[in-house]
């Protein structure tokens, strides 16, 4: 009897027929296991890598209403990563409701934007030559923001909404472990990223609504210090021995993070941000959208592949399927690989949530350029990713959902 057991289970990993996996606390730990691998060696060095994950059910009911269970592991709101790009995400819903909140006839996304310099460390902006119109404004920053993860777009944004505004507003709506601290790429002190920039949005030639130098006075810095590493490379390319802080550094954990998109793809589940119809469906666009896909700017390069913005599920791969869109947020910087992102499958009819995040910075130095992104971090996000759909494409559901609320034109 022993034997013939065996037998049988032979075959059936043979058959690919494996014994479903129970949907319990373990979902995750046990996807991972079992696709083996770079997942499993991950897995067996969690801390090492600062792992964390979230996977989000979405089930229908008859009226397409949507139901979720999500599933994490080794998630802590409390233990810091360094966010990255993933703070453009709510930087661009937030400046999308200010448009809206402020209410002022012919002032929207659309209109010329542009930023005046009054403080040290601030840089002015009068054009912006990747537009149609060769103009600045809030919807040309969003696109660059979601298509290829623009730097300065976010940082306009950030001057735009000011220091003290993004971190009340965010907090009011329940993300309470958030922190916006600073602008990205620039090395500013705490007082410098507490000054944000005079702003004018002008119609035609007509000034319709202006913004003075505002200065945060609240303090938003981390609670505590947070040290990492052994040594990094100071803003002179210097080499310190010492721990990098990042006491002063931008946090979304990665609950709040996962929160955040869902608000804004399911807002009847999750009203979170002031946004009118026209403000969704341009959100949809640009979180889904590849560089080929896009005019103005023009990423026609081999730099912006179709996976550039798009770790879970493809990594760096050079092409993504067109019946796949990804409607997501990803960030990269200091080792950490973080990919926010809600995946449909227009064709099977397959749709969920997956919020990831990775760490890999081998030499434990910070900001020497030296991370393992390649080797382990981008396979990492796409075996994970693959997992989690493989296992999406067997679930049963009682309900097929109705996803042409996401089926979308795009640029080109």
């Amino acid at each position: 009897m022993k034997n013939l057991m065996i037998l049988i289970c032979s075959m059936l990993v043979i058959s690919g027929c494996e014994k479903p996996l129970n949907e319990d606390e373990f979902l995750v730990e046990n996807l991972m296991k079992r696709s083996g691998g770079l997942l499993e060696k991950v897995l067996n060095a969690k801390d090492k890598f600062e792992l964390q994950v979230i996977y989000t059910q979405i089930n229908r009911n008859e009226q397409n209403e949507p139901y979720f269970k999500s599933f994490s592991f080794n998630v802590d709101p409390e233990r810091y990563f360094y966010s990255a790009s993933t703070v453009k995400m709510p930087a661009a819903f937030l400046a999308l409701e200010k448009l809206n909140v402020l209410h002022v006839e012919g002032l929207n996304k659309h209109t010329t934007f542009l930023t005046d310099s009054a403080y040290s460390g601030q840089s002015s902006v009068t054009e912006d030559t990747t537009s149609a119109n060769r103009l600045p404004s809030v919807a040309h920053y969003i696109k660059k923001i979601f298509v290829v993860s623009d730097n300065d777009a976010y940082n306009r944004l950030y001057e735009f909404l000011g220091q003290e505004a993004i971190n009340k507003s965010l907090h009011q709506k329940g993300f309470i472990n958030t922190r916006l601290l600073h602008r990205l790429s620039i090395p500013l002190s705490q007082e410098q990223n507490q000054h944000t920039n005079p702003v004018r949005f002008y119609q035609s030639d007509s000034l319709i609504y202006s913004q003075e130098l505002v200065k945060s006075s609240a303090d938003h810095s981390l609670s505590r210090q947070i040290l990492k590493g052994k040594a990094h490379m100071d803003n002179n390319d210097s080499l310190i021995q010492a721990p990098f802080d990042f006491s002063y550094k931008n946090f979304i954990p990665l609950g709040e993070l996962q929160d955040m998109l869902k608000a804004v793809l399911f807002p009847g589940v999750s009203d979170k941000f002031k946004l009118t119809e026209a403000d969704y469906s341009f959100l949809y666009q640009y979180m889904s959208q590849l560089p080929r896909e896009t005019t103005y700017p023009d990423y026609s390069s081999n730099e912006y592949y179709d996976a550039y913005c798009k770790f879970l599920m493809y990594g760096d791969d050079k092409h993504i399927p067109e019946h796949i869109r990804i409607f997501n947020k990803i960030g990269q910087a200091y080792g950490y690989l973080i990919d926010n992102a809600y995946i449909v499958d227009l064709d099977k009819k397959v749709e969920f949530l997956l919020s990831a995040v990775i760490h890999v910075n081998d030499n434990e130095t910070y900001n020497d350029g030296n991370y393992e992104y390649e080797t382990i971090g981008l396979p990492f996000m796409k075996a994970l990713g693959q997992a989690v759909y493989t296992y999406e494409l067997t679930r049963k559901r009682s309900h097929q959902p109705d996803l042409s609320k996401f089926e979308l034109s795009y640029d080109r």
